[in-house]
Parts: C-alpha cells; sequence; structure tokens
C-alpha cells in the first residue's frame, strides 16, 4: 500500500449536505439543485469537495433529494476530483439535516466523520479538522466551527467558552455548517425527518459538544443576494491580487 492510500485509509469520512431544496435561491433552483449554483464559476458542492480532497480526506458520502440526480451526474463517483464517492438517495421531499445524516450512517461507518454544508463557501483549511477527527477527545459528540455572526443570523447560535460549545454564555457566534459528528450522536434517533440542531444542543447540555472559532472569509449562500454579495467580494479579491 502506497503512503497516499494509507492516508486515505486513516482519513476519516466526510459527508456532503445536498438535498435540501434551496426555496430561497429561487428562480435560480427552479431547475438546478442549489448545491450546484456557481459561485465565481464553480459549482459551490465542488468547493467543499475540492476542500475535503486537499486536506486528505477522499471519502465522501452526498445526501440528494431535491434534483439529485443532476448532483450525481456532475459529480459521478468522484474520480475527477480524487475522490471516491457514495450517495444516500433520500428522494423528495428530503430528510431535512439530522434524518439525513442519520439515513447514510451505515455508509459512514462507526468512527466520527466531517459534516460540511454544500451551500456554504469558506476558506477554511479542513486539514486540523481531520487530524482532530482521528484523535477526537472520547467525551465529545460533535465539534462544531462557528463563525462570527452575518448580518442575517446576528443572535448566534452558540456561545463559546474554552473550546466548548454552550447553548448560553458568549460570545454567541453562528454554526458555520462545518462539524465533526461522532455516530453516538444519533443513538436514540429514528428513520426519519428531523432537524440535526436539537441533537447538537441536547450534547452541549451535556458538555459533550466541542468549538471553535473561525474568522475567515464563510458564507451561507442562501439568498440570491448573499450570493451576489459574496461573487463581488470575490472578484475584488481577485483584482487585489493582480495588483
Amino acid at each position: 500500500m502506497s503512503g497516499a492510500d494509507a492516508m486515505a485509509e486513516r482519513a476519516p469520512k466526510a459527508m456532503i449536505l445536498a438535498a435540501g431544496r434551496g426555496e430561497r435561491m429561487r428562480p435560480l433552483t427552479d431547475h438546478l439543485p442549489k448545491p450546484l449554483i456557481s459561485v465565481d464559476g464553480t459549482p459551490m458542492i465542488e468547493y467543499a469537495v475540492r476542500r475535503l480532497v486537499d486536506a486528505g480526506v477522499t471519502n465522501l458520502v452526498v445526501n440528494l433529494g431535491y434534483r439529485g440526480a443532476q448532483i450525481r451526474e456532475h459529480l459521478g463517483q468522484g474520480e475527477a476530483f480524487g475522490a471516491n464517492i457514495a450517495y444516500s438517495d433520500e428522494g423528495d421531499p428530503p430528510l431535512e439535516t439530522g434524518g439525513g445524516v442519520f439515513r447514510a450512517l451505515d455508509l459512514l461507518g462507526d468512527a466520527p466523520f466531517l459534516l460540511v454544508n454544500a451551500d456554504v463557501y469558506a476558506d477554511y483549511d479542513f486539514a486540523p479538522l481531520v487530524r482532530r477527527a482521528l484523535d477526537f477527545p472520547q467525551r465529545d459528540l460533535a465539534h462544531l466551527v462557528l463563525v462570527p455572526n452575518p448580518e442575517h443570523r446576528r443572535e448566534g447560535d452558540f456561545g463559546l467558552e474554552q473550546g466548548r460549545a454552550r447553548n448560553d454564555g458568549a460570545p454567541r457566534l453562528t454554526f458555520s455548517g462545518i462539524s465533526i459528528l461522532r455516530p453516538e450522536l444519533f443513538v436514540n434517533c429514528e428513520d426519519g425527518r428531523f432537524p440535526l440542531a436539537p441533537l447538537l444542543r441536547q450534547a452541549a447540555a451535556c458538555d459533550q459538544l466541542g468549538g471553535e472559532r473561525f474568522d475567515g472569509s464563510w458564507s451561507d449562500v442562501g439568498t440570491p443576494q448573499r450570493l451576489s454579495e459574496l461573487e463581488s467580494l470575490l472578484r475584488q479579491r481577485g483584482r487585489r491580487s493582480q495588483e
């Protein structure tokens, strides 16, 4: 076995959430699934795939829902990206965040895995998160990457105190859509539609939720306006880099 193969075998798996309908992105999503909407010429889901592969995570699971066949056709089995992609097809309507992950657990295995929202753009370096997943604290059920609160979510989601995500406390930060989850987080769940947030809040209440702050570029590309703002920012950066 080569060094690269050994690294890929040891690396955690990752799941990319890509099943949502993207109602707030209409009319862009009338005929295209939200993860295939382009940011600066590249479909959003490709950013997630490429950043994970760059960090050594090549075994990926993508859940499919609304117009999922288009995502499967675009990504294939992952060869073009140096990845191996398996699919969890939920149909339409999809199973929400928690239900989607629960349905895919058989594909993800027994070890902690990374979870990434396909509609999040971030210049986040996954390599340290990969190392954390490989040496994940036994007491923790999850670890969240938190970001400063955007204008559309000023109240935030969690407090962060000494590496622990809290339901209360300061500073209040927003969940970025990037995390590590342990399969045991879903031990009392049943197949069906349910959100992930209540499970994370329960873990926080039991001091089983780690957290870190990320201050780099991040955008929850949830509306056409946010997409336009992100593309404008990236164009400005491109011009500055050429000066």
